[in-house]
């Protein structure tokens, strides 16, 4: 008996002298409605202890360095940008504050790992098709993240086929929150001065990263924006970066934007 530190053997009750330290988990208490520690089971405990997921990005992605397996393509460098790994983490704690996700059922790191490894993916998929030598998720890579998050939240709606709206919601307040912490404002003037003389950027999960490269020799003032969260002269930071501060302006109402899948043009809000 857990209470009494009694052990039965067939029926016989003894006492024996065990140093035994008993220790059981539950899951979210509405996870699959199962895996609760019923209410006299809990008396017997000594300690209940109530654990939460992580209370920052830092903490979260600390947790996605150890848990996602790499991938390793022979002939593919795989770099994670800063800020596309903090996209992926601010996607699950947005979940985590969402009215339409289901908080009693949780929204674990799993979610985070998965997301995470499918960016990643995504990526490398590009490199091996345009015959690239590294892989660099974007922000246009984020369209593949809908497969990976379906089925890890509970989303609650009324409308059929909400589910994909809720998601993308999610999505665009995590690009919009990293945008604000990394992109600094003095940057904004010059660039859309480009854009309102008539500059059309266009982006995709399948251009290559030298024709990013090749437009910002002809824009000064969003390289300039850029070159501090690419960290580097490398044509896939470039473009991660780009996408970047190209999408966290249109979702600040500073740029258009037409999308077609995951192509887009970004122009002036003065144009078309």
């Amino acid at each position: 008996m857990l209470e009494e530190r009694d052990v039965q053997v067939r029926g016989y009750r003894i006492r024996l002298p065990l140093d035994i330290l008993l220790v059981a988990s539950a899951n979210p208490e509405d996870y699959t409605n199962r895996g609760r520690i019923i209410t006299p089971l809990k008396d017997r405990f000594g300690a209940q202890i109530r654990t939460h997921y992580p209370l920052d990005t830092a903490t979260e992605l600390a947790v996605v360095a150890q848990e996602a397996r790499p991938l390793e393509i022979e002939g593919v460098r795989v770099e994670m940008p800063a800020h596309m790994a903090e996209i992926v983490a601010a996607i699950s704690h947005e979940a985590r504050r969402s009215p339409h996700v289901n908080q009693r059922s949780g929204v674990s790191v799993r979610l985070t790992i998965a997301n995470y490894e499918t960016v990643v993916a995504n990526a490398t998929r590009r490199a091996l098709r345009l015959g690239e030598s590294e892989a660099v998720p974007r922000v246009s890579d984020l369209e593949a993240v809908p497969a990976s998050t379906t089925g890890k939240v509970e989303v609650e709606t009324l409308d059929e086929g909400g589910d994909g709206e809720v998601l993308d919601r999610l999505v665009k307040a995590a690009v919009l929150s990293v945008f604000k912490a990394n992109v600094a404002p003095e940057f904004h003037r010059d660039l859309l001065a480009e854009f309102d003389a008539g500059t059309i950027f266009h982006t995709g999960d399948d251009v290559a990263s030298a024709t990013y490269v090749e437009a910002l020799g002809r824009l000064p003032a969003l390289r300039a924006a850029a070159l501090p969260l690419a960290g580097s002269e490398s044509p896939g930071a470039l473009a991660s970066a780009v996408e970047l501060v190209l999408e966290g302006l249109h979702l600040s109402r500073r740029l258009n934007k037409d999308a077609a899948g995951s192509r887009a043009a970004y122009r002036g809000r003065g144009r078309g």
